[in-house]
């Protein structure tokens, strides 16, 4: 017991320093010793909890992806009707991305073109989070807020919509990235057929 309570802040420390030496210089700017030098660890603690460069940025893409994830579902939870759970879930995201802008560039900008591993970690990232909206598309159509369609289509066209926005924002800055909600939102609204916030159906 004793050694894992040693280990786990040290694999934090890693973890820690690999995402803001990674945001600031870019994923092949990265060396492990630059992760090392942040953490104040050793190359042998590296290599113990990492195999690779890649495999300490797949970890990181995968965490930051679970925490946007979780963040959703708990936004989503707090919500009456699945329009509203929708819209929670979009402004969690939107948020969190605002909020932790280094991290937001490791998932959406520095993962791109990073070879076929890292494209399949990407697909199945968007996957998940499109798995979450269509879930909740295919509950307003039981609840009879939106109309009958193709509920996974429409999910994976809200991801790419979501993930553009924040991809321009994150390279060229701009307008607040919250600010930008209540438009996107309607955008996306309409786009299934629920241009006017719905009475919740009971």
């Amino acid at each position: 017991m004793g050694r894992a309570t040693t280990e786990t802040p040290t694999r934090d420390r890693l973890l820690a320093a690999a995402i803001e030496v990674f945001a600031a210089k870019g994923y092949h700017g990265t060396s492990v010793d630059d992760i090392v030098t942040v953490s104040d660890t050793s190359k042998g603690a590296f290599y113990h909890y990492f195999p690779s460069k890649k495999d300490i940025f797949l970890t990181l893409v995968d965490s930051l992806a679970t925490l946007v994830e979780q963040g959703a579902e708990t936004a989503i939870e707090a919500e009456n009707g699945a329009l509203a759970k929708i819209e929670a879930a979009l402004a969690v995201v939107l948020e969190t991305a605002a909020a932790r802008r280094e991290l937001a560039r490791i998932l959406l900008v520095e993962a791109v073109g990073l070879g076929p591993e890292m494209e399949q970690k990407r697909l199945e990232i968007h996957r998940r989070f499109a798995a979450v909206i269509q879930r909740r598309l295919d509950r307003a159509i039981a609840e009879g807020s939106i109309p009958r369609q193709d509920t996974e289509l429409a999910a994976q066209a809200w991801i790419g919509a979501l993930i553009e926005v924040i991809s321009q924002w994150l390279l060229t800055g701009g307008e607040p990235l919250v600010g930008r909600l209540p438009a996107l939102r309607a955008l996306l609204l309409r786009s299934i057929g629920a241009s006017k916030r719905t009475p919740d159906a009971r």
